[in-house]
């Protein structure tokens, strides 16, 4: 009897041990990707880039077109977009890996328990996760929108989106040797407060409405799993391609679009009054740049005359978000949240630049 118990009780702690390790295994293999990619994409050509700061005072030329006044055209449009693509396409490449390998190697169980309270401790985990991704808005917004069809809470999922490319500790320091330590300051002090302020504000206003409670999110990891039976290669090439569909479209046109407009959209000319903060705080806000590339604008923008304020506005309102990467997370937040922190962009970008004038 003693035996037959025994025998009874074992296969079923199994299953168990042997989810555990699959679970450790599959979060293991998800760092490994992320490290060796990050590392390839970001860590190592930044540390070569920072040493350029340093000794020449830039980090190259600005992005866009160098006559400020161009009229919109065809031509505008396909010149920076593939100056562009040229400058993120791996970032972008190994973002919408990353965004698939979320929904199929992190457990939604494990990512609930870290980032899935509306408290403000998961909002700043997510915000300092953030750090060493150090990736542009764009390329940044397919691993929040992963993360959101895995149940992470809104607050932490904006605070990973908004802090990879306002937050960038490779930015910052570029940014104090080729502007200057004051706009460094401007930039972080900013910066946190949209990162973690607005993202926690944000989750309130959602009211948590996405985020099951545990008891649902059981059910729905075993209606996952149930649907998502099969080898892993299939259920990853599946979000791979779903996160391609939903991701690439939306992108490509909204790219073009601008950068047709480019000229049209930032009248250098007009120099550093209010009006000017208000304005470009609008366009920064709009606008789609690659990592880092805030800080030749700026600097060719101010060399042509562009005031303090207006340069302020841009430090911020450029790298936060965009037009592409807001149609990007469109499906994976509320409305009323992207509208939010829209808003909350503009209005920082405003008091950025006011600020800026002041002390720049």
């Amino acid at each position: 009897m003693v035996s037959s118990s025994t025998g009874g009780n074992f296969p079923q702690q199994q299953p168990h041990a042997f989810n555990k390790r699959k679970t450790a295994l599959f979060i293991i293999l998800f760092l490994i990707i992320a490290i060796a990619g990050l590392s390839y994409v970001k860590w190592w050509p930044y540390y070569g880039k920072a040493f350029k700061a340093a000794t020449e005072h830039s980090i190259g030329s600005s992005i866009l077109g160098a006559d400020a006044a161009a009229p919109a055209s065809w031509g505008a449009a396909l010149d920076y977009a593939a100056a562009y693509f040229k400058s993120v396409w791996k970032a972008a490449v190994l973002g919408i890996l990353l965004g698939s390998l979320v929904q199929v190697l992190l457990p939604a169980q494990w990512l609930y328990k870290v980032l899935g309270s509306s408290r403000f401790k998961s909002t700043f985990l997510g915000g300092v996760a953030s750090l060493p991704g150090m990736m542009c808005t764009c390329c940044a917004a397919p691993i929040a929108t992963g993360l959101r069809k895995r149940n992470v809470s809104v607050g932490a999922s904006l605070a990973f989106w908004i802090g990879n490319p306002v937050l960038n500790p490779a930015t910052l320091i570029f940014m104090t040797f080729v502007l200057s330590w004051k706009f460094t300051v401007l930039r972080l002090v900013f910066g946190i407060l949209l990162t973690f302020g607005v993202s926690y504000f944000a989750n309130r206003l959602a009211k948590g409405k996405d985020v099951p409670v545990p008891a649902e999110m059981e059910q729905a990891e075993a209606e996952a799993a149930a649907k998502n039976e099969g080898p892993f290669a299939v259920r990853w090439l599946k979000s791979l391609g779903l996160m391609i569909l939903n991701v690439v479209p939306a992108y490509l046109l909204s790219v073009l679009l601008l950068g047709a407009f480019q000229g049209v959209l930032f009248p250098v000319e007009l120099g550093g009054g209010m009006l000017e903060i208000l304005l470009f705080a609008l366009v920064g806000t709009l606008f789609v740049i690659p990592t880092a590339a805030e800080i030749p604008i700026i600097q060719s923008f101010t060399a042509l005359g562009l005031g303090a304020g207006p340069a302020a506005a841009l430090l911020l309102t450029l790298p936060a978000i965009s037009l592409p990467s807001m149609l990007m997370v469109s499906r994976s937040f509320p409305r009323k949240v992207l509208l939010f922190v829209f808003a909350s962009v503009v209005i920082l970008g405003i008091v950025t630049g006011l600020v800026g004038a002041l002390v720049l």
